[in-house]
């Protein structure tokens, strides 16, 4: 996995560094690319599949897909429903996770265990901290002769920002984040999944509207956009706008301190995305 590099860029006159993480490889990138590293390094004897869960256009979903095309693995998905709509219409990381052979599941109880690695919804697992800390790595380095760095991203497990802010804290840098997927409580909940201790914990910034996942906003949309223009780089736009409204909302309180942004990848999702908003609200 490649180093990925930093941009400068400015939002509403305010300089931020971003981490393209977007651009650590064609088709595995972006924090989901961190977290299944150990996955992607490790032999595994006897291993034949991939199972997991979650969301039918889970950005997770497909990095999983990818792994197990580079594995030479079967990859096996458990939904609750597919949208009629998606079904006929296949399009974003579900359609390209079943290019990449990917089959679904309904039934988890059905579902033949021998000889697979089983990944929790999002990656959320004690693996992941293996690529995680890769990045955290480098950000240390970039970090040398700069002052007040804090780290941005938004969290749907939090999975990401809890292994950064464990490494990072050493170093004395700060994660941020604002939950995507629950509330504040359900993102606590999924840290001490994974760390007990909260002196590793992530800081946790509430937007000042509740925002149910997967919903359609013309506000994450405006602000995606917003980004897009003024900095020239796409963004994901499930998650990210979430990032940024963050920074737009605690403007005064990151004033004094320099920021950098964790992109999340995911860019493929976008395309089922923009469909939906275009659909909602004619653009």
């Amino acid at each position: 996995m490649i180093n990925s590099k930093v941009d400068k860029v400015y939002f509403r006159k305010k300089e931020i560094f971003i981490k393209r993480d977007d651009l650590l490889d064609k088709d595995f990138s972006g924090n989901k690319a961190r977290k299944l590293y150990y996955y992607l390094k490790n032999d595994f004897k006897d291993i034949e599949k991939i199972v997991s869960y979650g969301s039918i256009q889970s950005n997770a979903m497909y990095s999983m897909s990818v792994l197990a095309k580079i594995k030479g693995w079967e990859f096996e998905y458990i939904v609750n429903h597919i949208p009629e709509f998606l079904a006929q219409n296949p399009q974003g990381n579900y359609k390209y996770a079943l290019q990449n052979g990917m089959k679904i599941s309904y039934d988890r109880d059905s579902v033949d265990m021998s000889s697979a690695i089983f990944i929790e919804e999002g990656g959320r697992t004690k693996e992941a901290s293996f690529g995680v800390e890769i990045l955290a790595q480098e950000i240390v380095e970039f970090s040398q002769n700069r002052k007040n760095l804090v780290v941005i991203l938004p969290s749907g497990t939090g999975t990401t920002a809890l292994f950064l802010q464990r490494y990072l804290y050493k170093y004395n840098i700060k994660v941020y984040t604002t939950p995507c997927v629950g509330d504040k409580e359900y993102l606590i909940e999924q840290f001490n999944m994974l760390e007990e201790d909260k002196k590793f914990h992530p800081q946790i910034l509430m937007l000042d509207k509740k925002y149910h996942f997967g919903k359609l906003y013309k506000n994450n949309y405006d602000i995606w956009l917003e980004v897009k223009r003024s900095t020239d780089i796409e963004f994901d736009l499930l998650y990210d706008p979430k990032g940024w409204l963050m920074i737009e909302q605690y403007s005064k309180f990151f004033e004094d301190k320099e920021i950098l942004y964790i992109h999340q990848g995911g860019l493929i999702g976008n395309e089922s995305m923009l469909a939906r908003y275009e659909r909602k609200y004619k653009l």
